[in-house]
């Protein structure tokens, strides 16, 4: 019985010093990279400390690190706050990585077919995805759970636990608002329990802070968060991260009527082309994973505020580009592929810092998300997926 048991411990003991091992890299990382840094998350935790002390959210005097969530996240965000700032940030820093594999294992699942070896898959979007990790991990931002949750709602959906995905959905809308591109998507399905769950989930976070604040001061604290959404729009058109097409129309066009009206009528071709694929969901097996893949491509497209690593929500698409790459056009697929480089090493140690910002002020990375985007659309015309 002794022998027997020899293997047991030695494992046991081989996965304690990895588990040590791991847990050490990410101290080093931690301290060396991202203490010091996490700017969104310090927004997230002062927003959790407000909450518990029912003071007001949204102050002017926080510039542009306004908190832009909805009350019911700075709510959530109260068990960050009662942790001291520096514990709370490695907490979440050792909880974002490790949301990394599990956002790449839960893209893996979405198609129906693996044409590629799970590990080839993986290893490569996460080094095409890597920079946008790396950058969320840096600002402690929660795009990775947002991202996490829209995946795992959509697979809830299709093992039909249509209650689970609704308030997976409804969580996803407290996290990031515009999560709610998703519920268009979901009555279109006609999938009824789904978008009676997800209502009833946002219904929910809708008076979560009323024990705190009261019926009034819920009400006037989701005035003042959509003051806040709506007038920091504006200023931010020109920042050099902002990657949505009002930003890029604006970036070449200039600010003004002429650049919303292309941003307009782009978003509009953009949300139709979505239904026109929708239209045609029946020719595929499983459609489902492509259309949540082109809806997280879209989001920071979309949004007026999206910020370049909002694209790692993009790692559902960029899983089933690589799956089914030969399955696209050859001119097609050769753009794309570019595209997938010019996306990973446009890096700004790489290319260097006059480059890189010219590049971003060219708004290029949103160019090279539209090939994305075209690449997911000839799936579908193609019946791949």
């Amino acid at each position: 019985m002794i022998a027997r048991g020899l293997p047991a411990v030695a494992r046991s003991a081989k996965a304690g010093l990895l588990a040590a091992a791991v847990l050490a890299a990410l101290a080093a990382l931690f301290a060396f990279k991202a203490a010091a840094k996490m700017p969104d998350f310090e927004v997230y935790w002062r927003a959790g400390v407000r909450a518990f002390a029912a003071e007001p959210l949204y102050r002017e005097e926080d510039a542009h690190f306004r908190l832009k969530y909805l009350p019911a996240f700075a709510v959530l965000s109260i068990p960050a706050g009662l942790l001291p700032l520096t514990a709370s940030k490695a907490a979440w820093f050792t909880v974002s990585v490790g949301l990394i594999p599990i956002l790449i294992a839960l893209s893996l699942s979405l198609p129906p077919v693996r044409r590629r070896p799970a590990w080839l898959l993986a290893g490569l979007t996460f080094m095409l995805m890597a920079k946008f990790y790396g950058h969320e991990l840096i600002l402690g931002q929660v795009n990775l759970f947002f991202a996490g949750l829209i995946v795992a709602a959509v697979l809830a959906m299709i093992a039909d636990r249509k209650v689970v995905g609704g308030l997976l959905f409804a969580l996803a809308v407290v996290i990031k608002p515009y999560a709610v591109i998703f519920l268009p998507w979901l009555a279109a399905q006609r999938e009824g329990r789904a978008l009676l769950a997800a209502a009833a989930g946002i219904g929910a976070a809708l008076v979560l802070p009323v024990p705190i604040y009261g019926l009034h001061g819920t009400a006037a604290l989701h005035v003042a968060w959509w003051q806040t959404v709506t007038e920091s729009t504006a200023p931010n058109l020109l920042n050099a991260d902002n990657v949505s097409l009002a930003a890029m129309f604006a970036k070449w066009l200039g600010v003004g009527r002429a650049a919303a009206l292309a941003a307009t009528v782009s978003a509009m071709l953009l949300v139709a082309n979505v239904a026109a694929l929708f239209a045609v969901r029946r020719r595929v097996v499983a459609p489902a994973g492509l259309e949540a893949a082109m809806l997280l491509t879209l989001i920071p497209l979309l949004s007026p505020q999206g910020w370049d690593y909002v694209f790692l929500s993009a790692t559902p698409a960029v899983v089933y580009l690589i799956n089914y790459d030969r399955d696209l056009p050859a001119l097609l697929r050769g753009v794309t592929w570019t595209a997938l480089a010019v996306i990973a090493f446009s890096l700004y140690d790489v290319i260097g810092r006059a480059i890189y910002a010219r590049f971003m002020a060219l708004s290029i990375i949103s160019v090279c998300f539209l090939v994305v985007v075209s690449a997911l659309t000839a799936l579908r015309w193609r019946r791949a997926a």
